[in-house]
């Protein structure tokens, strides 16, 4: 502005013809050049003015109206979200009764699944009374209620113990069971767990678990132990078992024999377990209550070891005739005897284990350091039992 006002006066002083008489010639030269700076001035300031405006324009008009439309559509959309939330309903909206047949219809992995949505649905989905059916069916064949029961409180009270004595993780899975499996389809409920809390130790659905991921060594009894060796064919023998995801086999861990450690065994398939069908320890003696009705053709499981520090084994074997009997239905008089006589006729004839004889009103256990000890017998009923035996039966015969 100061440099516009100097070449404005210099323009008029020097414009009148009487001063310009009097001045030098050079100063002509000078009133030219201020001429021309200020027609140059001019131009600029025309030319900044005009820009001025576009870029007003630009700040004020542009961005105004891109904000308007942008704030419009995000009103739009969030009353479409809360009328479409209105709307919506979620299965736990749905009736009890509804919710309740929707929930017993879901596999373990739907459940677990399911449990990760909320603290609600993780009640509901960790019922006993959910996870108790799904017990029976994936781990009733090879598992007898009551052990496992009694199992899964020891090895409970072991876990709170390690833990409380510094030998194991306090306040880990061991001592109280997340919600946790090896398998993939378990995760989202592992990750809930840690978000929302613990399953309860003592519930069915973290029995399930620790029996799936293999922490829980669960009593059962094998079949052909030791991957079948001659010998222990057709024989049932108790141990600890716990599961292997990966191979879809078990580990068995057998009692000590004698002085002998306690033997593991692996990759046993499911085939080759069953549910102890009777409460008697490995170690004691079987009351026998079957005596009295055993007659020729019967099936039978008698326990029998080798020696007096040696668990019970199961072996199969029938009921037979007496030596002086003649075989003959119409004449045989066997079942009215007081001895019975079992074989076991996978051994050959000239066996010491082929035959033995046993009371029905004084049974104890009979036996010798060199043949083994021959404890209770159990009569087979079941026509699936009589049908595993039959199975495993051996292609050669055993000396």
């Amino acid at each position: 502005m100061f440099f516009f006002l100097v070449s404005s006066l210099s323009f008029l002083l020097l414009g009148n013809p009487l001063l310009a008489n009097l001045l030098p010639s050079w100063v002509g030269e000078l009133r030219l050049l201020v001429v021309l700076l200020c027609q140059e001035s001019f131009c600029h300031s025309f030319r900044w003015a005009k820009n001025y405006r576009l870029v007003v324009a630009q700040i004020s008009n542009y961005p105004y109206a891109m904000f308007a439309d942008e704030h419009a559509s995000r009103t739009e959309n969030a009353v479409v979200e809360e009328e479409e939330a209105a709307d919506a309903t979620t299965v736990l909206d749905l009736p009890e009764l509804a919710l309740d047949c929707i929930l017993a219809k879901l596999p373990p992995a739907g459940l677990c699944s399911m449990a990760s949505v909320c603290t609600s649905a993780r009640d509901r989905c960790g019922s006993d009374h959910l996870w108790e059916r799904h017990m029976k069916e994936r781990w009733g064949r090879v598992m007898a209620a009551r052990a496992a029961k009694e199992g899964w409180q020891s090895y409970l009270a072991s876990s709170r113990k390690e833990s409380g004595s510094g030998n194991g993780l306090a306040g880990s899975a061991v001592a109280s069971p997340r919600w946790f499996c090896p398998c993939s389809w378990f995760k989202s409920g592992r990750r809930a767990a840690g978000r929302r809390g613990r399953l309860p130790a003592d519930s069915a659905m973290a029995c399930y678990l620790a029996l799936e991921s293999g922490r829980f060594w669960f009593p059962a009894q094998v079949y052909n132990r030791e991957n079948g060796h001659v010998g222990f064919m057709l024989s049932c023998y108790d141990a600890e078992l716990r599961y292997d995801s990966i191979t879809d086999t078990f580990h068995a861990r057998y009692p000590p024999h004698g002085q002998r450690l306690a033997n593991v065994e692996e990759g046993i398939e499911w085939e080759r377990l069953r549910a102890p069908p009777v409460d008697t320890p490995a170690h004691d003696l079987h009351v026998s209550d079957c005596l009295n009705d055993l007659c020729p053709g019967d099936h039978i499981e008698i326990q029998w070891r080798r020696n007096k520090g040696f668990p019970y084994g199961w072996w199969y074997g029938v009921v037979g005739h007496l030596e002086l009997c003649s075989g003959n239905e119409n004449h045989c008089r066997c079942s009215s005897e007081d001895t019975v006589m079992l074989e076991f006729n996978q051994y050959t004839p000239d066996s010491v284990w082929r035959q033995t004889t046993v009371s029905r009103k004084d049974h104890r256990e009979e036996g010798n350091e060199t043949d083994g000890f021959y404890g209770g017998i159990r009569k087979l009923r079941d026509k699936d039992e009589i049908s595993m035996w039959r199975r495993l039966w051996p292609t050669e015969v055993l000396e």
